[in-house]
């Protein structure tokens, strides 16, 4: 391998690939809009209080008192329904399905020891549901407690896992920077490469003393660059946009370099095994939406059902996102050596592969 051919190789494609406006805007320019997006969404949204509607049928001093302590969580806001409505259409009639009633009755029957139900609303499938549901019955056995004249002796004392909280974007940063390491050189090899078999290019670089490894190996130094440029513009707006918690270690730039030859390496896998450009890009999608969105980009994959968190682990960019989540997020360098190792062993399977298959010339 001639590394003076593969630098000239490297700057032709850099000065074509800065020339075209749209790869650049989707490797540079869109994920930190997605930043901006996602993390103004979610930035801080989760310490919002949970807003409920309530209606007190009792309206005595005990019922008065369970609303105050419902309040006093600071999870739920409670939101006051007059008792001549009829509750459930009320609900429904506010698009809204998480509510509590608290029955007429509630506190003689809190007095004389008698059984009482507060009527909780919910939908099964709503988190919020859950957490309204969770406050409430909490309340209830504190009075429950009170009402036999007991004492809390087990409590709770909630302590970080590191010094400052974790916030949504700092696993987006991670995420996104996996959707960068994905996206850009699996759709630019698999069009490439497509294109350039149809056009004849491939024919005519035959011609050249460029060799396909040289030609290959070009392109994975460019989106390796092109992957450094776009983590530094995504951790800053991260960092200063949002003040995300980031740790800048030097065991980010394996990821940073493994990824993209991973990825380029299968995008030229596909993009060579397809007989068309139409087939290429539709098998390159194939391949790349499941990663995109099953991999841990947009949400923890710890969040999702067991049998998609199965399926996660079998693709490629999940071992990306989850070592950079391990090394930016968490600092667990042991689980980021082992996602590195995955990457390592299919990297090298898929650039052999593509090397292999990959033809100047058609048969």
């Amino acid at each position: 391998m001639n590394a003076r051919r593969v630098v000239a190789d490297f700057g032709v494609f850099s000065r074509g690939y800065i020339r075209s406006r749209i790869g650049a805007f989707f490797a540079l320019v869109f994920p930190v809009i997605l930043i901006l997006i996602f993390g103004a969404i979610f930035s801080g949204g989760s310490s919002e209080p949970v807003s409920v509607y309530f209606q007190n049928q009792d309206g005595s001093q005990v019922s008065n008192g369970f609303v105050s302590a419902l309040n006093g969580t600071n999870t739920i806001r409670l939101r006051a329904v007059d008792t001549s409505q009829n509750f459930t259409s009320y609900l429904l009639s506010h698009s809204a399905s998480d509510g509590i009633v608290i029955p007429s009755g509630f506190s003689s029957a809190f007095i004389s020891g008698k059984a009482v139900n507060v009527t909780v609303y919910g939908n099964p499938a709503s988190t919020t549901s859950a957490i309204v549901s969770g406050i409430t019955r909490g309340v209830v056995n504190e009075f429950n407690l009170k009402r036999a004249g007991g004492s809390s002796v087990i409590g709770v004392e909630p302590q970080n896992v590191k010094s400052q909280s974790l916030k949504y974007i700092d696993f987006l940063v991670p995420g996104l920077v996996g959707f960068s390491v994905l996206t850009s050189p699996m759709f630019a090899l698999v069009n490439i490469s497509s294109q350039y078999k149809r056009d004849k290019i491939f024919k005519q670089l035959s011609l050249t003393p460029l060799t396909k490894s040289e030609w290959l190996v070009s392109k994975i130094f460019f989106y390796i660059v092109l992957t450094i440029i776009s983590f530094l513009l995504m951790t800053l707006v991260g960092v200063f946009a949002f003040g995300a918690h980031i740790s800048l270690t030097p065991w980010i730039i394996p990821f940073l370099v493994v990824g993209p030859l991973l990825f380029v390496s299968l995008g030229m896998l596909v993009g060579t095994g397809s007989k068309s450009v139409e087939s290429s890009a539709v098998v390159g999608n194939l391949v790349t939406f499941p990663m995109m969105f099953l991999s841990g980009t947009f949400f923890p994959v710890s969040t999702m059902p067991a049998y998609l968190q199965s399926f996660a682990h079998v693709l490629p960019l999940f071992y990306v996102i989850d070592g950079l989540n391990n090394v930016m997020t968490f600092g667990n360098y042991g689980a980021a050596l082992t996602d590195l190792g995955v990457l390592l062993v299919l990297s090298a399977i898929i650039f052999g592969l593509a090397v292999r298959f990959f033809k100047w010339r058609e048969d």
